[in-house]
């Protein structure tokens, strides 16, 4: 049985209701106990809280639905001084396309004979587009290749370029459930704020994350959600929140209404309402992840407290692999339609939320 399902209930809806109640007082101020019961939230509470979390967006960020054009790289696959060529025909196609923003993760190969800085240049100089780019971890590799302290290197690729960094690698800020989750070791909590607001003193933004639906409790989904949050009283340099699911459920083949289990569903509406309210006016966006769990739930979620559907994550005829996200991609067409049925306005924007 779920631990946080046993400390609340799913059935207690009366004790919901009187957090509902509260959360529409004070929305970013309730204690932990409020929070959690929230995030139990189902049937006619679960709309009421996303109700509310819809409310609260129309009144930090207005009614427009936010959307980047962008494009992925794999760091992997476009480094190299080999691929030299390949990468600037790449951001040069995606600045033909439209793009306003290249993301690209991943570390450099141990063997590689290229440099960070290099990499960041020969994209910034092709095209006049933002780099968002390197999670913390290859922020630490960056810093140690090039023999620099990691706010020493970080000036450094500010200048040749690199606007701002992905907030990934967060997972679940605890150290205990980081230990036991599958995969590549996650940098300790305590290292991985350091390096984040590192960045942010750097004047680079970033993302803000969590990887929900494995491990975690609900009250650990709360204590994430605070942490973020001091960060951002601290440093200011959050530019939005991004919450997934921690196995992807879509494809590029059903990537519009994936089968997402309703246990899922309803912990996800919650998880984006909670976030809305805890987060409120330290962190106005809130995206809706659709690569992670497929356009329909992510128009549910754009009623739920969430105002921006993230990027389009352009292909072209020259698209390399790009991870889980490979072959997702969304048109401009489709998220005016999108728009549309909200019956909200469309604003394309930059990474940092300006008008594009």
């Amino acid at each position: 049985m779920d631990r946080g399902v046993a400390e609340v209930g799913l059935s207690d809806a009366g004790r919901v209701r009187e957090w509902l109640a509260e959360a529409g007082r004070n929305p970013a101020g309730l204690p932990d106990a409020g929070y959690l019961a929230l995030l139990h939230a189902d049937g006619d509470e679960l709309e009421q809280l996303c109700g509310l979390a819809d409310a609260l967006r129309q009144r930090a960020v207005g009614d427009a639905l936010t959307y980047v054009v962008n494009r992925n790289l794999d760091t992997a696959v476009v480094s190299g001084t080999a691929n030299r060529e390949r990468l600037r025909a790449l951001v040069t196609e995606a600045h033909a396309l439209g793009a306003t923003e290249i993301c690209m993760q991943g570390p450099l190969p141990a063997d590689s004979d290229d440099e960070y800085p290099a990499l960041i240049s020969a994209i910034t100089e092709t095209a006049p587009l933002h780099l968002h780019a390197f999670r913390p971890e290859e922020l630490i590799d960056a810093a140690a290749r090039s023999a620099l302290p990691l706010d020493e290197f970080l000036m450094r690729a500010k200048e040749s370029g690199l606007g701002s960094v992905p907030g990934t690698g967060a997972r679940i800020l605890d150290d205990e459930v980081r230990a036991r989750l599958k995969g590549s070791p996650d940098l300790p909590v305590q290292r991985w704020v350091e390096v984040i607001e590192t960045a942010h003193r750097a004047g680079l933004t970033s993302t803000s994350t969590m990887v929900y639906g494995h491990l975690e409790t609900p009250a650990q989904q709360v204590a994430h959600l605070r942490l973020l949050a001091d960060i951002q009283d601290r440093t200011g340099g959050f530019t939005e929140f991004i919450a997934m699911p921690m196995v992807p459920v879509t494809t590029a083949s059903d990537f519009l209404d994936p089968a997402v289990p309703e246990a899922l569903r309803r912990q996800t509406r919650a998880v984006h309402a909670v976030a809305r309210l805890l987060l409120h006016g330290r962190i106005d966006n809130i995206q809706a992840a659709w690569p992670r769990l497929g356009l329909a739930l992510a128009v549910t979620l754009l009623r739920g407290g969430a105002n921006d559907l993230g990027g389009l994550l352009l292909d072209g005829r020259l698209a390399p692999e790009s991870g889980p996200e490979a072959g997702l991609s969304l048109t401009v067409a489709e998220v005016a339609g999108t728009a549309a049925g909200l019956g909200r306005s469309l604003r394309q924007r930059t990474t940092r939320y300006g008008d594009a």
